[in-house]
């Protein structure tokens, strides 16, 4: 496969991933899905308007294999949005060789335009922009995020679901509140012999309209801590949310993405 397709199709896969979050449980390294604390890639839940920033969100994990050895990753992503709600998120696909030139990891750029109704993906060293145009849904239809968070918060099966206020604090110098939920799954309800717990411990602010800090607790999984820093509240500059006049610029084919709540209907 060629390098260039190989790209099309992970820049596919993470927008599909990536618009949904991590569910609250999964198996292996990449079973829990991306771990980031909003949806900035494919389409975002919803449009946040007026509240700008950028900020860098960093993520660290840890796995323990059956062995003892552990696995620690550290990834981050520069995040910004402007006070109509475009977002850009900068970061690079690391792990994945077929991708690194000269041994550095391939960087890509997610940008969505609720005002023009549209997400771009950009591969920077090839300068080429991915255009994905939003659909208003069907009335009475459900997005494939909705159904997604629909069966996340729906207890399953011999599986019991419990949140906990954790008050408030400060982090990043926004006022916060804390919640913990727990999810405890039932000795044999997936061929465990015993009861397995898994936490996730989540921050939000009321200003930026987001999760600041995440911890998630998972034997399935391992662990891992997702934080926002470097948090500047200021409105960004226009450019960042535009693709370059330098860059090929194609439109994906086929069907477009639903528009997230508070997007303009094309």
């Amino acid at each position: 496969m060629k390098i260039s397709s190989s790209f099309a199709f992970l820049l596919a896969a993470a927008a599909l991933a990536w618009a949904q979050n991590p569910a609250s449980g999964g198996r292996g390294r990449f079973g829990g899905g991306p771990r980031f604390l909003d949806a900035e890639a494919g389409v975002p839940r919803q449009v946040v308007k007026g509240a700008p920033f950028s900020g860098d969100l960093v993520t660290e994990s840890t796995e323990i294999l059956a062995d003892g050895n552990r696995i620690r990753q550290t990834s981050t992503a520069h995040m910004v949005r402007d006070s109509e709600g475009r977002t850009r998120r900068e970061e690079t696909l690391a792990g994945l060789g077929v991708l690194a030139t000269g041994g550095e990891a391939q960087q890509v750029v997610f940008i969505h335009d609720p005002v023009a109704g549209a997400s771009y993906a950009l591969d920077p060293a090839r300068k080429t922009a991915r255009k994905s145009v939003w659909t208003a849904p069907a009335p009475g239809a459900r997005s494939s995020v909705a159904i997604a968070e629909g069966r996340e918060t729906r207890p399953r099966v011999n599986q019991s679901v419990n949140t906990e206020a954790l008050g408030s604090t400060t982090i990043e110098g926004l006022a916060v509140q804390g919640t913990r939920t727990t999810v405890n799954i039932a000795a044999g309800a997936i061929g465990n012999e015993a009861p397995i717990q898994a936490v996730t411990e989540r921050w939000y602010s009321a200003d930026l309209q987001m999760a600041v800090l995440v911890k998630r607790s998972d034997p399935r999984s391992g662990e891992s801590v997702t934080r926002l820093t470097n948090v500047i509240r200021s409105e960004p500059a226009p450019s960042l949310f535009q693709v370059p006049p330098d860059f090929k610029l194609k439109e994906r084919t086929g069907p477009h993405f639903s528009a997230p709540a508070g997007a303009a209907r094309p």
